[in-house]
């Protein structure tokens, strides 16, 4: 019976955990560059108001 190559599973197994890491880190920041432009509109929308609210009252 032909021994078992451990270096190439131990690499393969490096690999395949990197490439999972790699996929996680891109999803978290698909996600916070969404949370990002749902924050950036909310806030432009904000400013205008507060300007149209700051005028009548000066």
């Amino acid at each position: 019976m032909a021994k078992p190559n451990f270096k190439f599973q131990k690499r393969q197994k490096e690999l395949d955990r990197k490439k999972k890491q790699d996929e996680k880190m891109l999803r978290k920041q698909e996600k916070s560059a969404e949370d990002a432009g749902d924050e950036i509109s909310p806030e432009a929308g904000d400013e205008g108001d507060e300007e149209a609210a700051a005028g009548p009252e000066a």
